[in-house]
Formats: structure tokens, sequence, C-alpha cells
């Protein structure tokens, strides 16, 4: 009896003092969640710990910065390596800080005086949350009624990426700042959209300091690096799913691969704060991490370090300018090398270089049957700087990368190796001036460069600055010459050449407006013939742009350096007089953002010509209707494309002094510039309309099958509606990827607003999209835009918006917008065409008769 009341005792006092200790440590037992209102102290025994003991969530502090406290995620084997970080840019300074959910379901990190270092800002609203620590190392935010996850910290990661996070173009890791400070850091590694990764250096500006792929040359391949490294990127799945439990409550558990997973082969990518992305993975046998890959992984392998054009050879360290090239800066190793030439002439030659590594081209590639031709194809611009063709037979055929495909580089080239598997051809200007350029420089330390100036290079840049100084004064006193005398040869020459351009200017527009110099010119400069010429290279063959219904579009250089395009009149055009007045009288007095600037123009004999701003993207057709080039144009950028064409629309329709009516809106008209903003051009075919009328009628009805609408197809009459009609097809061809006309694109002879007539009343609007787009796409923006564009192309014009209510519905709720009808032209008939110029290579169009056919019935 004795016995037992003393074990009863003894029991007792064990149960209590467990209590106790719990009271005092109430982490005493590790969790691995909290609900709301509960906390987690800054205590070192006050954590979180995943289920399987693989991860640890709680406050530290960096070495030598114990004054600075963090919330983070470390390996439970391994406390010293943190995986994320809460509030990495907003330490807590003291130890009173806690990790909690708050009163409105959000994670929070706090201190005495309930300052907020942390905020998880999810949507899930004030409802019952758990806050989760998985074995994966994912911090989830749970809603504990649903199960759903309102948010989840592989969304946001901090400098290390871990099996489970999913790798894309909104995933960025941002290094520490240094090795005791967590806060953000000076290099970021991401996906582009072109499907490689890179590493930003955010000195000085955002710009590459790694890049993958280099050499790998694989269509739409982004396996462009170690392949463990790129697994891991590519190859996980998200740890979002949840597998509900065995419990009868409504309670979930994480799932992750397999709801049972107990693999300890940790892995990780981390962003170092040297700007390496660093590859570990975990040894049990030494209990320590092992690096099995990084990047760069040598001073070569850093993007640009010798500059465009430049080689570098890991060896010797050394910089050198490739055969044609030479150095701009023998100082500064990073400038890079310059054409021998700087004058592009038609007899350009390639130098051939094997075994090279280079940056991988941004254009895809051209399926063509030989190297010849591949040749031919990069002498069509001077944009294009280099060819690689790979025959059928290539040992790179067997690595992956397609058969007789002919890769083309417009842009200067960078990171250029040695030590690679790439054959490629590398142009030169000037078949006379070519050079070789030595190797030297040091990548650790410069040893100067040799002096190649001597008494004749002295002699030859005097003479040439002579004769430059002549040929300036000559052509001043030419042109004052030539300009004393064109007023009056212009008013007889009315057969070829255009009337007094001021008494011509004052009969379009209001002479009420204009100040007296107004009525003597045209307001834009008159550029000299043998100018012209000297900016083409006499309209050479390597300067052609493009070809259209005016006549060819080549690629200029003014005196200063200004890029141009000039557009020259061809003889066999079927447009002539009244569309070059109509370029220069109506683009002279226009000036918004989304249209093309006419710079000057040029009349001699029968030639006349145009010179506009340069726009180095070319046209909008060249990227959406192109399997390569349309992965640049991502949703968003479409879209700035769509608002941007709609309001140059606007200004011509309402807001310009002048009331224009397009006639030839299409996306080869489109223009777009370095940042891929458009503009709209070619306005040969453009008519004023007086006052406030909108509308007018014309027996000469001229334009593009598959823009124009069907009253002003059928019966000549056209109006702003008209516009509208061509901006409709414009938009669905920008959200589709494909053209409204064209043989076999869809079903049942149907045309593209056919097509998208079709999804639209089976309830499937979202199958008109681009399928390259979808990752980036809002669904929301995608629908409005179809929507309006089926609403600008109904039949009848009195159905279409106006301009003004086009912009205003596309700031608009999807909800505020009408239902579509049936729009016109729903089936497909081949046509012929005829229209302005654009850039687009290799088209040649011709001026033939239309017929136009509409489908009976709604």
């Amino acid at each position: 009896m004795i016995l037992s009341t003393t074990n009863t005792i003894i029991h007792t006092f064990f149960k209590c003092t467990i209590l106790f200790l719990c009271f005092f440590f109430p982490c005493c037992l590790s969790k691995d969640n909290i609900t709301t209102g509960e906390i987690i102290k800054d205590v070192g025994t006050e954590y979180l710990e995943s289920a399987g003991k693989k991860f640890q969530m709680g406050f530290f502090s960096p070495q030598n910065r114990s004054e600075q406290r963090y919330v983070g995620i470390w390996y439970a084997m391994d406390r010293g390596t943190i995986v994320w970080v809460a509030n990495r840019n907003s330490p807590v300074q003291d130890l009173s800080g806690f990790l909690t959910i708050g009163d409105d379901g959000e994670v929070k990190v706090l201190d005495k005086d309930q300052k907020v270092y942390f905020d998880t800002t999810s949507t899930g609203g004030a409802s019952q949350k758990v806050f989760k620590l998985l074995d994966s190392g994912n911090a989830v935010l749970l809603d504990n009624v649903t199960g759903s996850i309102t948010w989840q910290s592989f969304h946001y990661p901090t400098n290390t990426f871990l099996p489970g996070m999913k790798m894309n173009t909104k995933l960025t890791l941002t290094s520490w700042k240094s090795l005791d400070d967590p806060s953000d850091g000076t290099f970021m590694f991401q996906q582009e959209k072109t499907a490689q990764f890179v590493i930003m250096n955010t000195t000085g500006g955002l710009k590459p300091h790694w890049k993958s792929g280099s050499g790998s040359i694989k269509s739409f391949d982004p396996k462009p690096f170690f392949t463990r490294a790129y697994k891991l990127l590519t190859n996980s799945t998200t740890n979002s799913t949840l597998c509900p439990s065995n419990s009868k409550q409504k309670k979930y558990i994480p799932f992750n691969t397999s709801c049972s997973s107990n693999s300890n082969n940790y892995t990780r990518l981390v962003m170092n704060v040297t700007g390496t992305l660093q590859y570990y993975s975990w040894v049990d046998s030494s209990l320590q991490w092992n690096l099995d890959w990084e990047a760069p992984k040598d001073d070569c392998s850093i993007f640009g370090v010798c500059g465009p054009y430049g080689f570098c050879t890991q060896s010797k360290k050394t910089c050198y300018c490739m055969e044609g090239f030479k150095k701009i800066n023998p100082n500064d190793l990073s400038a890079g090398c310059k054409r021998a030439s700087d004058i592009c002439h038609n007899n350009d030659e390639f130098i051939d270089f094997t075994m090279i590594n280079v940056e991988n081209p941004r254009l895809g590639y051209f399926p063509l049957s030989n190297e010849l031709e591949c040749k031919k194809k990069c002498l069509e611009s001077c944009e294009y700087k280099a060819y690689s063709f790979t025959p059928a037979e290539s040992e790179q055929v067997r690595s992956g990368r397609p058969a007789n495909s002919c890769w083309i580089w417009d842009f200067d080239l960078n990171n250029l190796q040695t030590n690679g598997t790439l054959n490629i051809s590398i142009r030169v200007c000037g078949t006379n001036n070519l050079c070789v350029d030595v190797p030297q420089g040091n990548l650790d330390q410069e040893k100067g460069s040799p002096s190649f100036i001597t008494p004749t290079h002295i002699l030859i840049f005097i003479m040439a600055i002579l004769v430059i100084f002549l040929t300036l004064l000559l052509g001043s006193l030419s042109y004052m010459h030539y300009k004393k005398q064109d007023s009056s040869e212009q008013g007889r020459n009315s057969g070829h050449q255009m009337n007094d351009s001021g008494r011509w200017t004052n009969e379009i527009l209001d002479v009420d407006h204009l100040r007296e110099e107004d009525t003597q010119s045209i307001g834009i400069p008159f550029i000299q013939f043998q100018g012209i010429l000297d900016a083409t290279c006499n309209f050479s063959d390597a300067k052609k742009l493009g070809e259209g219904g005016f006549g060819p579009v080549y690629k200029g250089e003014l005196p200063g350096g200004l890029e141009v395009a000039v557009k020259r009149l061809s003889s066999l055009s079927g447009q002539g007089l009244e569309e070059f007045r109509n370029e220069v009288i109506l683009i002279a007095k226009l000036q918004h953002r989304n249209l093309v600037r006419l710079l000057g123009y040029c009349m001699k004999g029968n030639e006349k010509i145009l010179v506009y701003e340069y726009m180095p993207n070319k046209s909008l057709d060249l990227f959406i209707f192109d399997q390569g080039a349309s992965i640049l144009l991502d949703w968003a950028k479409r879209y700035e494309i769509i608002i941007g064409i709609a309001r140059g629309l606007l200004y011509l329709h309402q807001d310009s002094r002048l009331r224009i009516i397009h006639r030839d809106l299409k996306t080869s008209n489109i223009l777009l510039d370095k940042e891929l903003n458009p503009k709209i051009s070619d306005f040969g075919l453009a008519k004023i309309v007086q006052g406030r009328e909108t509308e007018a009628s014309t027996n000469r009805v001229i334009g593009t099958y598959g823009y124009m609408a069907p009253e002003y197809a059928l019966e000549g009459f056209f109006s702003i509606k008209s516009d509208v009609f061509s901006f409709g097809v414009v938009v669905l061809e920008i959200i589709s990827g494909k053209k409204n006309t064209g043989s076999s694109q869809f079903e049942q002879n149907l045309s593209l607003l056919g097509y998208a007539w079709n999804l639209w009343k089976e309830n499937m609007p979202f199958e008109l999209m681009d399928q390259r787009i979808l990752e980036s796409c809002n669904s929301r923006e995608v629908l409005k835009c179809i929507i309006v564009g089926l609403l600008c192309v109904q039949e009848d014009p009195g159905d279409r918006p106006t301009m003004t209510n086009v912009v205003l519905m596309l700031a608009s709720d999807i909800a505020s917008l009408p239902d579509p009808k049936q729009p016109a032209f729903i089936t497909r008939k081949t046509m012929s065409s005829s229209s302005s110029s654009s850039y687009k290579p290799d088209q040649t169009q011709t001026r033939n008769t239309l017929t136009v056919t509409l489908q009976e019935g709604r």
C-alpha cells in the first residue's frame, strides 16, 4: 500500500515537472505549424520544424551581426545554411521580435511595438489560417477550412532555388549583399523570355553578367548548362498540391511528390554574392555540401568580357580581335572591337571560324537547302552580322541541332571563345580594308599594345579632312543655287514633279492657321539626291530592307550617324504622284508618338524619295507571323502594341488638325521601334476629309485584301469606320498569331474572322489565342481584346465603334462591352492585293482588280 502510494506521488511529480517545463519553454516539443494567434518568439528554443525534420524556421543572425535578427528557413542538419529570409531588407534590431498570424489572416514579423518587418499580403482574407513548414523547405499559408494555399515562400525566393520550386520568367533569385548581410545584393538570376537563363548585374544599371546557352543552337531548347542544375530548374514540381489526410476533420497535409516522400537527396542552386551561380548537393558520408557546378566558371565565361567581336582565350586570359576587326580602345579590353571599315559594300565578305562558342541568335533559324542560300540570306540586310549553316550530315545534327538549318545573328557578337563546337561565318565590310589585330592584353594586368600610326596614316588623315571640307563647301553652294531655281522649275514641270508645294499645301490645309513661312514650303527638309545615294551606298542591295506597292525601302545613314529608312518610288509602281504628295503633306503635319516621323524628301527627275526615321525592329508582321520571332512578343507587349495602334488611329480620326482616313492599316504597316513601340506608317493611300466629315467615296479602290472593309471593297465607300474594320483585323491577328488571309489556315474555308466568330459563338474564345503567349497572358485583357476586335469587324459600319469608343473599351471592364454581331468576310477567297510599302523582306505586291465575296445571312 505504501509502495503504491509512493509510485503515485512520483508519477504525479514527473507529470507536473513536464507541465512546468513546457509552460516556461513552450516549444520544447517542436511543431511544424502555427495557427491564428499563436506566435514564435525570438528565443533559441522556439522554431518551426517540418514533419520529417528536414527544415527549420525561426529567428537567426548572420555571422558578425548578432544585433540584427531575421526570420529564415534553414536545413535541420546544417543550421548555418539559410535558404530563405522573410525580412531580408528589414531586420529586427533587438530580441523582441516574433512570428505570428495576425487577425487579418496574414503571417507577420513584428516587434514589441507592433512594427511590421514582414507581411505575406496574401488574398485569402481573414479566415482561420495555418502557417506550415513543409519537408520541401516551402513555408505555406493554408486556409484551415478549405485547405487551399493562399501564400507560399516558394513563390518569393531570396537567393536559393530548391527542388519543388517552379522556374519561370517571373521568378528571380537575388544574391545577398554580403556574406553577413542578407539584404538585396547586386546579382540577379532569372529566366529570359527566350528560355535561356541569365545572371544580371545591377551595378551602374542592369546589364548581363552571364548567359546560358552559348554555342548550343537548338531550336527552342533551353538546355544550356550543367544537366543536374538544369533539371533542378525545369523538372521541379510545385508543392502546392494538397492531399487529404485520413482524419475525419477537414484538414490537409502537403503533397510532396508522393505524399510520403522520405528522400534525403538535398540539392540547391544559390545566387552567390560574387555573381556566381552555384549548384550544391549534400554528401551524407562527409556531412557537408559538395559544389558540383558553377557559372560563370572562369573569366572568359563572364558575358562580354572582351566586348563585341573580341575573342577570349582562358589559357592566357587574353582578349584579341578577330580578322577584319580592330580594337575600339586598346586600353579598355571590354570595349571590344569594330569592323575595320564602317562602310558597307556590295562585295561584303565572310571570314570562317571553326570550333568556337558564341551567344545564341535571337531570330531562330531558317530551313534552307545549302550554305550558299544561308550566305545569301545573311546578305539581305546590313543588320545581319553572321551566319552558321548545319548540313544534314553534320555531327551537330546528331546532337540535336536541326538539319539544313541556317542561323542568322542580327546583333554584334559577344562572348566569343576559341574552345567551342560551332562553325560560324562572320561578316566583314570592305574587302580592301581587312586587317588582323594581333592578340594582346591581359585580363589580370594590362600590357599595353603596339602603335599602328605611321606618317602615311597622318598624311591620309589630313587629305581626307581637306576633301571632306571642300565637298561640304561645294555642296552648300550647289544647294543654294538649286533652291533659287527649284520654285520656278516645279511650277513648269507638273508632268513629272509636284506642283508648287506652298500653293498645293494651302489648297489642302486651312490657310488661316499657317504661318507666313509655311506658305512657301512643306515644312520638312528637302534632301539632295546625292545625299540619298551616299546614305544608301547607291541603293545597294545590301541596304535593302524590303519592298511594297510604293517601291523598295532601304536603310541609310545621314551625315552625323542618323539612321533612316529611305523609300524610293518605283517606276513600275501603281502608286505615283498623288500617293507621294499624300506622304509628304500629311506626315509632315502629323506629330504623334504612334505615327512614324517623316524626316525629309527628295525629287529629281522621275525620282521621288521619302526619308523616314529608322525602325530597327521593322514591321509587326515579321514578329507575330514568325515562329521564332513571335516568342519575343509576350502578351503584355502585344497588349501595349494594340493600345498604341488604337491611340495612333484616334489621333488621325479626331485629335489631329486634319481628319485623316488611313485606308491601308495592316500589320506590315505597323513599324516597331527599338523598344517595340508601334508606329503607324505608309500614308500613300490616306485621305483627308473636311471639317466634321467622317466619310467619302472613290471610284479607285486601292488597299490590301483581308484588311479592307466590305463597303469600301465593294462600293468604294470609305469612312473612319473603314479604318476601324482594319484595326479589328489587326487586333485578331495579334492575338492569334495568324493571318486573316492565306491558304488552309482554318477549317471549312474560313477566314480568321470567321474562325474567331465561330469560337465566340461556341463559347471558346480563348482557343483563338496564340499558344506562344499562354504563359504570359492576362485572360481578362485577352478576352477584352477579342471582343473589341469582333466589334470592329462587324459587317455594318454603323455597328462598329469609333476609335474614341475603342480606346475607352480597352480601358474598361469586360462587363461593360456589348456583344458583337457577325463579321464580314467570314469565308476565305484567294484575291490579289495592292498595298503601300512596308519593311517586309522579299515581298513584291502588284495592283490588280479586287473581287470580294460576302457570306449571306446571319
